[in-house]
């Protein structure tokens, strides 16, 4: 009762999980990146860089894997508002650990 999977079936399955895919080697590919600088560079040395890779990855997520991009944009807007939010509880949390 098994049936053989067409290249048609192939090519959907295909054009479903292409951009999953892309999103998830790019996500690997910067924190690969980011562990790369923090062996060869460790300190404040490339602590910007690994900011704006860290940066490239929320993007990442936001566009691709939550797929924001297609949505209306009040749904986009409150999207960003959220990251924002919560980039603020981190950094608040970051001050907090920093001054102790």
């Amino acid at each position: 009762m098994t049936e053989a999977v067409t290249e048609h079936d192939k090519r959907k399955i295909w054009e479903a999980m292409r951009v999953p895919v892309f999103a998830f080697a790019a996500l690997l590919g910067l924190l690969a990146l980011i562990v790369i600088l923090g062996w060869f560079f460790p300190g404040r040395t490339a602590s910007f860089i690994e900011t704006g890779l860290t940066l490239c990855m929320v993007l990442t997520v936001l566009l691709f894997s939550m797929e924001v991009r297609e949505e209306a944009s009040l749904l986009r807007f409150y999207s960003f508002l959220g990251f924002c939010w919560l980039a603020i509880l981190l950094l608040m949390t970051m001050v907090d650990y920093v001054t102790r």
